[in-house]
């Protein structure tokens, strides 16, 4: 267990059972909004369950969920406090180390690839950079479908002299369940994604926004590229618990439902066999909650 690295879960799920409102388009946007302490509280809980990294609440802090006209107006504010808020509950913590990681997402939105504009994503991603730089200790580039995705932020955080992550979404539709060569969800294989992190620069490569089924395959193919270039990126995963296809779906088109029989213990096994094949560094995404990350964590310490 003194190996491994433990993120939090998925935000939203956990503000809508605190009570918070969300609706989309905004979505976790919203809670920045109409109730911040709520956003601190997810934060304490998850710290509770025994996660040692947290991760900002400015996922849908981009146009894609908020509209251009607020991103301009009022996005610089909103993400300084989201990075405020994981700090607090960070801070607040005297026997032990929380990290605050800075979330930067897919600005073009989540599965969206052939959204991608590499002419405009920097514009972007800098409101974000510099707003989160002052509130964290390591990027995290998430859900990211294109090895071009992870470039940008790369680029984006070059100068700030602070470690970085990349996770990539990976493509989990009935043919990868069954044992397809995994890949991105453009299309792209994880061998060359792993092959592009470890010249990267990167400190840890990850998965996650995918369905567990997938996440080992893909641990087991960037362990064997990072033997082979000799590079010592740490590995993650953090899966979700959607249920049914997601290829099709864009992430601001409704509220995906989620897996009844992804409970703690099923996720937990899932956890242990991503450990096993090199994994080190585990959390979970959407739909998975802080009793799940306990769980977990209770599971991999046995």
């Amino acid at each position: 267990m003194n190996k491994l690295s433990i993120l939090d879960g998925g935000m939203s799920r956990e503000l809508l059972r605190l009570g918070a409102e969300l609706k989309q388009p905004e979505w976790s946007a919203l809670a920045l909004v109409n109730s911040p302490d709520i956003v601190r509280k997810v934060h304490e809980e998850f710290i509770a369950a025994g996660s040692q990294i947290i991760t900002t609440n400015s996922y849908a802090l981009v146009p894609f969920h908020i509209g251009e006209e607020r991103f301009q107006k009022d996005g610089a504010a909103l993400i300084a406090l989201s990075g405020q808020l994981a700090r607090e509950a960070a801070a607040a913590v005297s026997d032990q180390s929380v990290l605050v990681a800075g979330s930067l997402p897919p600005i073009f939105g989540s599965y969206e690839p052939l959204n991608f504009d590499p002419s405009r994503v920097q514009d972007y991603l800098k409101v974000l950079v510099d707003n989160l730089a002052p509130y964290v200790d390591v990027w995290l580039g998430e859900t990211l479908s294109l090895i071009a995705e992870g470039e940008a932020v790369r680029t984006a955080v070059s100068g700030f002299g602070k470690p970085f992550y990349i996770s990539f979404t990976l493509a989990d539709d009935k043919a990868q369940i069954a044992g397809g060569e995994p890949k991105l969800r453009s299309g792209e294989t994880v061998e060359d994604a792993a092959k592009w992190a470890a010249s990267s620069g990167a400190e840890a490569l990850l998965f996650n926004c995918s369905k567990p089924e997938v996440m080992r395959a893909a641990v087991e193919t960037a362990a064997r590229i990072f033997n082979e270039y000799g590079s010592h990126l740490e590995i993650g995963v953090y899966a979700n618990a959607f249920d049914g296809e997601q290829a099709d779906s864009s992430a601001n088109e409704g509220l995906h439902k989620t897996r009844k029989d992804l409970t703690g213990d099923s996720y937990s096994r899932y956890a242990c066999s991503w450990v096993e094949a090199g994994a080190t560094i585990i959390g979970g995404c959407c739909g998975i909650g802080a009793e799940h990350i306990h769980r977990m964590i209770q599971t991999l310490r046995s």
